[in-house]
């Protein structure tokens, strides 16, 4: 199969609410068999601590360049693949969206394995932080790709 006719991958860092209807809608197309969303929301507890927000930041021109590399490789790992990543930046409340992935293909297990693949190279490469804001008014920079307790700095 060959790649999905002028397929060329959408990627975005934005400081705006994601909007996954218009990912939705740029990826779909008559020969996509599935379509996977895969949406990253600011969950309120990390560990044992009660979460309020999350603050990211990124490197743009650098974020940006190793997303479209990690969209270009799902796209020749999956042929006939189209693709729409954005990543926001910015303060967050508990429930936003911070990464959204869409995938649409002819057949689902690729759709599917392509978001995975997107999301673990995002963790893994995008020079993204996060510095989460708990309850207790602290503040504590996380490294994206890290489990809960991968702590950086404490600001109290």
């Amino acid at each position: 199969m060959a790649r999905q006719e002028g397929a060329v991958p959408h990627v975005a860092i934005v400081a705006r609410p994601l909007e996954l209807d218009a990912l939705i809608a740029a990826v779909s197309h008559p020969s996509a068999g599935a379509v996977v969303t895969f949406a990253g929301t600011v969950r309120d507890v990390n560990g044992a601590r009660r979460v309020s927000g999350i603050e990211y930041t990124a490197y743009e021109a650098m974020a940006t360049r190793e997303l479209r590399a990690i969209a270009e490789a799902a796209v020749d790992r999956y042929p006939a693949l189209a693709l729409a990543v954005e990543h926001r930046v910015g303060y967050l409340a508990v429930g936003e969206v911070s990464v959204a992935i869409v995938a649409s293909h002819p057949h689902r297990a690729e759709a599917f394995d392509a978001v995975r693949f997107v999301i673990e190279e995002i963790k893994r490469r995008v020079p993204i932080w996060k510095r989460e804001h708990y309850a207790d008014g602290s503040r504590v920079w996380v490294h994206a790709g890290e489990g809960h307790g991968a702590v950086r700095e404490v600001i109290a």
